[in-house]
């Protein structure tokens, strides 16, 4: 990793961080546990402070720069996206900025936000926990939905989710159902890491498994009786 001293400030990386070689980390700044910075990303605290927390995610060619005597804070599980400017701004807990965004000086965004793509945060914008933010400048267009709204968090319910993606990968299907899928496996990672989703998305994932189930064993009979075979042994005759 590029670690550089400036003005008798060097940087302070934990252990567990993973910082690319192509990164660069310049003066005041401090890393915790299991961050990631990506290739091309310039850490740079010359002037000022940059507190990077535990499990924060800096992705490709993102800056994070900060005016003098001002601070940026990164908190936990913060994401930043490939692209990102983050200057003199603080970014809250487990808030992803997207790609190519830009957020100003003193702006603030609280725990659990979406930064759009491309939006441009202005300076001094406060943003309340858990809001969608999208724009040139931005502005707040809706909440962002989390278990905590509807009181759904429930262990055996993200255990039933992640379990019923893992037997759709392995349903043989069209297309679609490949699509769905992928959809499915989405929301039941997303299931486990904050318990979004709801009992009416539990009863969506096995309407949809039911249904690549049913066309999935229908297309099993209407293929030749030896294909059948071949299929089922796994065995070349």
């Amino acid at each position: 990793m590029a670690i550089y001293e400036f003005d008798g400030y060097r940087p302070v990386v934990h252990e567990s961080a993973f910082v690319h070689p192509l990164a660069a980390v310049t003066g005041n700044v401090v890393i915790g546990r299991d961050v990631y910075v990506g290739p091309g990303a310039a850490i740079r605290a010359d002037w000022g402070e940059i507190l990077i927390a535990d499990g924060c995610n800096v992705q490709e060619c993102c800056v994070i720069h900060v005016f003098p005597g001002a601070t940026v804070t990164l908190d936990e599980s913060a994401h930043i996206g490939h692209g990102a400017v983050i200057h003199g701004a603080n970014i809250g807990r487990n808030t992803l900025v997207g790609m190519s965004s830009v957020v100003m000086d003193r702006a603030r965004i609280g725990a659990e936000c979406v930064i759009g793509a491309m939006s441009f945060v202005r300076a001094d914008m406060v943003v309340a926990d858990r809001k969608v933010v999208v724009g040139n400048p931005a502005r707040v267009v809706k909440d962002a939905l989390t278990w905590a709204q509807s009181g759904t968090a429930d262990p055996a319910q993200c255990a039933a989710l992640a379990d019923l993606a893992a037997k759709l990968r392995f349903v043989r299907s069209p297309p679609y159902y490949a699509r769905a899928s992928w959809r499915y496996d989405h929301l039941a990672w997303s299931s486990k890491t904050d318990a979004l989703y709801s009992a009416k998305k539990l009863s969506d994932l096995e309407s949809v498994l039911r249904e690549a189930q049913k066309l999935a064993s229908a297309q099993q009979s209407a293929q030749p009786a030896g294909q059948r075979t071949r299929q089922t042994s796994g065995k070349r005759k």
